[in-house]
């Protein structure tokens, strides 16, 4: 039996009355640029994320690079955050002229170690960019602490976090800016790219505004520079309807976790998979489902001969990619980023995903650890 690692057909079956009206609304409007369905969708994540201000923008690595530029990071600036990440935390950093400065991971959930932040901290430190690895939130409280401590910014890459939670504070609500994609993969993913910026800062949001069309706050005024970043108006319709259904489909994948905990148990795989972490006070909202297994890449052979589906997010430190090489880092610097990207294995999680699924998957992982 095949399925997908990912099923984005279901989900869109589910709601497609809604989509297909509001894509509807948007075309004989003709209205598509910064329209009033993106000024209503900025409101709603500002609501729902608990901040003053939601910008949006054209996509999640547009979301660090505005947020960035609204920061005045530039040359003969760094920017602290992990090598274990997608490259978009790190590459608008580099195409700024600053320079990404990387600290290792907890090993365990995955994101910054805060107990390493410190020793990178120099006097040219003007950020940095906890990433909230997965769905789970970074340690932010500590980072806050220690950003406070040395007078720097915070941007919390919440790319694959919207909805998470610490104590009750979501995601996107924690330091100076907050960054999000609505890539179609992620939880509250659009029908192409898409990002949003949240932020408590009335000075911060009316730059950002700026900065998203060209600098320009009047047409033909240019105050700043900026570039063309803008939240189309189909993008803003769409999220809109599937914002709605957003906390019950993160339900649904936490329903999926639990249910790979307790099949990970009976089929006695529990000293050969790690399985993810939740911490006291933390909401996970499983953006990816990532184990650690030893032999990874022969066991995802194995899986895929057999048609079950899985993924590696990310299976490379950044500081080890070509992209990065003039950093001077070398293997080794960064033994918890390293080890985890040899050992990663991402599991389906969607919430429509069925239970069978999820039993052949676990039983193809146990039939692989018999052998």
């Amino acid at each position: 039996m095949q399925f997908p690692f990912l099923d984005l057909r279901a989900q869109y079956q589910q709601i497609k009355p809604e989509i297909d009206a509001a894509v509807a609304r948007v075309f004989e409007s003709q209205y598509f640029i910064l329209s009033p369905e993106v000024q209503a969708f900025e409101q709603e994540i500002a609501s729902y994320c608990g901040v003053k201000h939601a910008i949006g923008c054209a996509s999640g690595t547009d979301a660090i690079m505005l947020a960035l530029m609204a920061l005045g990071i530039g040359p003969g600036d760094e920017v602290i955050t992990v090598p274990f990440t997608f490259v978009a935390t790190a590459g608008p950093i580099t195409l700024l002229g600053a320079k990404p400065v990387f600290v290792d991971i907890d090993p365990v959930t995955f994101n910054i170690d805060p107990s390493k932040i410190e020793a990178a901290v120099t006097p040219r430190t003007k950020a940095i960019i906890p990433v909230d690895l997965f769905g789970l939130l970074a340690f932010l409280p500590q980072v806050e602490q220690l950003a406070a401590k040395h007078g720097f910014a915070v941007i919390e890459d919440a790319a694959q976090a919207i909805g998470a939670t610490h104590n009750g504070r979501k995601a996107g609500s924690f330091g100076s800016l907050g960054c999000f994609s609505f890539f179609p993969t992620k939880n509250l993913g659009g029908a192409g790219d898409g990002g949003m910026i949240t932020t408590d800062d009335d000075r911060l949001a009316a730059r950002l505004r700026q900065i998203r069309v060209h600098g320009s706050p009047r047409r033909y005024e240019y105050e700043v520079q900026g570039v063309n970043s803008r939240l189309d108006a189909l993008q803003a319709a769409v999220l809109s309807v599937k914002l709605k259904y957003l906390d019950s489909w993160a339900q649904g994948r936490r329903r999926n976790a639990t249910k790979y905990k307790e099949l990970f148990a009976e089929y006695g795989l529990t000293d050969r998979v790690v399985i993810p972490t939740e911490p006291s006070g933390y909401c996970h909202i499983y953006n990816q489902y990532t184990v650690r297994v030893p032999d990874r890449d022969r066991l995802r052979s194995y899986l895929q001969e057999r048609g079950l589906p899985t993924e590696i997010y990310y299976p490379f430190s950044l500081h080890l990619q070509r992209a990065f090489a003039d950093l001077g880092y070398q293997a080794g610097d960064f033994p918890d980023s390293e080890r985890a990207a040899h050992e990663v294995l991402s599991l389906p999680i969607y919430s429509e995903l069925a239970t069978e699924h999820q039993q052949l998957l676990v039983e193809g992982i146990a039939s692989f650890y018999s052998n």
